[in-house]
């Protein structure tokens, strides 16, 4: 009789060849600093006009970075 150990073991291991599912990077060329991402947002939305809401999201952005 198998030991739970070994059923487990052997539960855990694929059977057959191993296939590579992607390959990437870390750290996409979209990736920019977070500190950048307010200008970028509203440049892309065409909502630069809305300068005070602009303002405020730059201090969200600024009180996330870790």
């Amino acid at each position: 009789m198998a030991s739970v150990e070994e059923i487990r073991r052997n539960a855990q291991r694929p059977r057959g060849p191993a296939t590579i599912l992607a390959i990437g990077t870390a750290l996409p060329d979209n990736c920019f600093p977070q500190a950048e991402f307010p200008d970028f947002f509203f440049r892309v939305t065409k909502s630069e006009h809305l300068t005070q809401l602009k303002e405020k999201f730059k201090l969200i952005c600024k009180s996330l970075i870790l």
